[in-house]
């Protein structure tokens, strides 16, 4: 009995060391466990700054962009240097836009956005490139992004089929409706472009409406009017010869083209003048018109300046010319009063007067009056004698 007692006091013992030395092992094993946690939970200064890519698709076709967002989050103060350039083959760099940098709770956030572009097919890759990020104590730490696999396909929809046929034509379905419509939409307008061609054309016959404009001023009046304007302008006076000459030349050219139908304002002047040749107009106008249109020439091409009298006399040369090819107003066929008609009959007037102061020969008046004229004179002068 008493070896029993003590082999289960030995044993209790036991169990109680061995507890106790549980409870030493987990402890140590809880403080390493704490140890670590606060060892990870504190990470190194090179770890602080991550980096993170995204493309906006991955499936193009070729020369299409392709989006490359990469962002870093770095401790609040930080630096990040991009690259100044960046070879990816095979995708070529189209344009970079560095992002506004943002800031976090956990510090700031810069990024970059490249447009990519591939010119081959196939699955291609966006290889990695690195990142620099200074921190606020000159430390560099150096990031890496990630790669991308793109798909690049043709714009072609079908690259291994057989080569088709040529389609044919496709019928149009026309019906008798929409022919009509489309022949009235068509002819409508060209009826009323017709009749406003008729009613407002140059020289038509106005006097079906009611109303008949002003006839056409002639072509010389015009002439003279402008050459006259032209003499009364302060051109000369300010020294603008060469103005004077231009608007004279003008003025003449105007009036070839009105009175003679000759493209005058298009021409130069030998084609004006051989122009009045064919039409028929006297040779002492065309000489003359030459002259006047040489001098003008001189002034405006060859930079001549005439004085003052020798521009006046150029307009009068002008006018000259425009008032010999006045033309000729037909004369209608009535009598009109004329100066030796008005001596004729004031001297009947007296003659009758005379008679009548006479006394006897008043009565042979009174009988002249009273018969026509040109009849009675003959058997008054017979009863007198």
């Amino acid at each position: 009995m008493r070896r029993s007692y003590d082999e289960r006091a030995a044993t209790g013992r036991s169990h109680d060391e061995q507890a106790a030395m549980r409870a030493s092992i987990g402890s140590r094993r809880v403080a390493w466990i704490a140890l670590s946690m606060l060892a990870l939970a504190t990470p190194p200064v090179s770890a602080q700054s991550r980096v993170r890519a995204e493309v906006d698709t991955t499936l193009v076709t070729v020369g299409d962009r392709v989006t490359l967002t990469v962002s870093v989050e770095h401790p609040t103060g930080a630096v990040v240097e991009w690259p100044d350039s960046l070879a990816l083959d095979p995708f070529e760099v189209l344009g970079a836009n560095v992002l506004p940098s943002r800031s976090e709770e956990s510090g700031g956030v810069s990024a970059i956005s490249l447009s990519l572009a591939a010119f081959e097919l196939g699955e291609l890759e966006i290889p990695s490139f690195e990142v620099v990020v200074v921190g606020t104590d000159g430390e560099r730490e150096v990031l890496a992004t990630d790669r991308f696999a793109i798909e690049v396909v043709s714009v072609g929809t079908d690259e291994t089929g057989d080569i088709r046929d040529i389609r044919g034509p496709l019928g149009i379905a026309v019906s008798v409706f929409w022919l009509l419509l489309a022949a009235i939409l068509v002819l409508i307008p060209a009826l009323l472009a017709y009749l406003l061609y008729r009613r407002f054309r140059p020289g038509s016959d106005t006097s079906t409406s009611g109303t008949r404009g002003p006839p056409p001023r002639p072509a010389h009046e015009l002439a003279l009017e402008a050459l006259l304007a032209l003499e009364a302008s302060p051109l000369l006076e300010r020294g603008e010869v060469k103005e004077y000459h231009i608007r004279a030349s003008e003025i003449l050219r105007t009036y070839v083209e009105r009175r003679f139908r000759v493209d005058a304002l298009e021409m130069t002047t030998f084609e004006v003048v051989r122009a009045l040749d064919a039409a028929g107009v006297d040779a002492s106008f065309r000489d003359g018109l030459r002259s006047f249109l040489d001098q003008c020439d001189l002034v405006k091409f060859a930079k001549a300046r005439p004085d003052a009298r020798s521009s006046a006399a150029v307009v009068q040369l002008g006018r000259r010319l425009v008032e010999d090819t006045i033309p000729a107003v037909p004369v209608p066929d009535v009598d009109m009063p004329t100066e030796d008609g008005d001596r004729e009959r004031e001297g009947r007037g007296g003659g009758e007067r005379d008679v009548g102061a006479g006394g006897a020969g008043e009565q042979d008046g009174d009988t002249q009056d009273a018969e026509p004229r040109g009849v009675a004179s003959g058997p008054v002068r017979a009863e007198g004698a």
